[in-house]
């Protein structure tokens, strides 16, 4: 038998060593495969009614002036930050910020400059000024002394003093739809909104529910289900 040399024994079992499996307790690691699609999974859809901005324009061409109405978290503002915040100022364990005054006369006075205006809301803004529409702003948002939400809005959506209404805060009360009523009061006849909530609002008094995309990273979870009411959905309505 032929005797190696100290260092040559020592990379022979080196060698030897990486030519094994790795073992971890005493089963081999076995390295996932990472999944693939096809063109029949690609294609695989939810039959859900998509619309564009401009579909929804183009649909009310010729039509007088209406009264419209958005709702504003995760709608028009990507307002999570403001709302982490609040969280983690709080309450970081579970969500009883919601319920705290303290945190809703931050979020309504001043938070709101951390959030991120979304882009088709912007879009749609523009849209129904330009047609004379009547807007509206109706949030689930508690009423506190002061806000400075409406003028958020106001410079971030581009809105003009005379097309400017103030924000309603219709409030969150447990088996209650607090939207409804003031849908109905003006008159609405179309409503914007991210929630099943905003949407049934508006389909409760007859009027056009259309559904924006919740951001994925939204603080508000869990995700709704777009089209699942049978409402439009504007398409990368997301950001």
């Amino acid at each position: 038998m032929k005797h190696l040399s100290r260092p040559a024994l020592l990379a022979s079992l080196l060698a030897a060593a990486l030519s094994l499996p790795a073992v971890a307790g005493g089963a081999a690691t076995v390295q996932p495969v990472p999944a693939g699609v096809t063109t029949v999974t690609l294609a695989q859809q939810a039959p859900i009614h998509w619309v564009s901005v401009e579909q929804i324009a183009k649909s009310l061409d010729g039509l007088p002036p209406i009264a419209v109405g958005f709702d504003i978290d995760d709608t028009l503002l990507f307002s999570s930050p403001g709302f982490y915040r609040g969280r983690m100022e709080y309450s970081p364990k579970d969500q009883s910020y919601l319920k705290n005054p303290e945190f809703w006369e931050k979020m309504n006075n001043g938070w709101d400059e951390f959030s991120i205006p979304k882009e088709v809301g912007k879009a749609l803004i523009a849209m129904h000024l330009k047609r004379g529409d009547h807007i509206y702003f109706v949030t689930g948002r508690p009423v506190t002394k002061t806000e400075t939400v409406t003028k958020t809005l106001q410079k971030t959506m581009n809105i003009p003093d005379a097309q400017l209404n103030p924000v309603i805060f219709a409030d969150d009360h447990p088996g209650q739809n607090t939207k409804v009523q003031w849908l109905k009061d003006k008159k609405m006849k179309i409503f914007y909104g991210d929630s099943d909530g905003d949407i049934k609002a508006a389909q409760e008094i007859g009027a056009r529910g259309i559904r924006l995309l919740r951001a994925a990273n939204s603080s508000y979870q869990p995700m709704p289900l777009a089209g699942a009411l049978g409402e439009e959905v504007i398409i990368n309505s997301q950001f």
